[in-house]
């Protein structure tokens, strides 16, 4: 197998759970081949450079290997590497993340009714 469509290897490499999705995905520019936006038809190969933003996470994967049926988890990771720049990225995002988590202050409980009716119409003069 030389060529296989990208929507398919997606789907196959398990970053997504239907092709619908895989195909969505492209067709939004959250996949990118190269720093191009592509079509699901197109063909990748071995090599080819992907960039992906999966939720809160932005990754960069090398294509190892071609398959355009789906398999097990670890046989899906054997068909792509992503990159240390790309880990490092990941990681130092989630961290930031979790601190901002933590730092952001939570009510001890929710607003009560007489709360709400305020909240409601002290945005509503923001809109006025």
């Amino acid at each position: 197998m030389e060529k296989v469509r990208i929507d398919k290897w997606l789907w196959a490499a398990r970053f997504y759970k239907t092709r619908n999705l895989a195909k969505q995905a492209i067709e939004s520019g959250h996949v990118k081949c190269e720093g191009q936006r592509l079509k699901p038809s197109r063909d990748i190969s071995v090599g080819t450079m992907l960039s992906m933003r999966l939720g809160w996470d932005e990754k960069e994967v090398e294509v190892l290997a071609l398959s355009d049926q789906r398999r097990g988890a670890p046989e899906a990771q054997r068909l792509y590497r992503e990159t240390e720049e790309s880990i490092q990225k990941r990681e130092q995002r989630a961290a930031e993340r979790h601190v901002m988590h933590r730092l952001e202050p939570f009510p001890a409980r929710r607003p009560t009714k007489k709360q709400r009716r305020q909240i409601h119409r002290f945005r509503q003069q923001d809109l006025d």
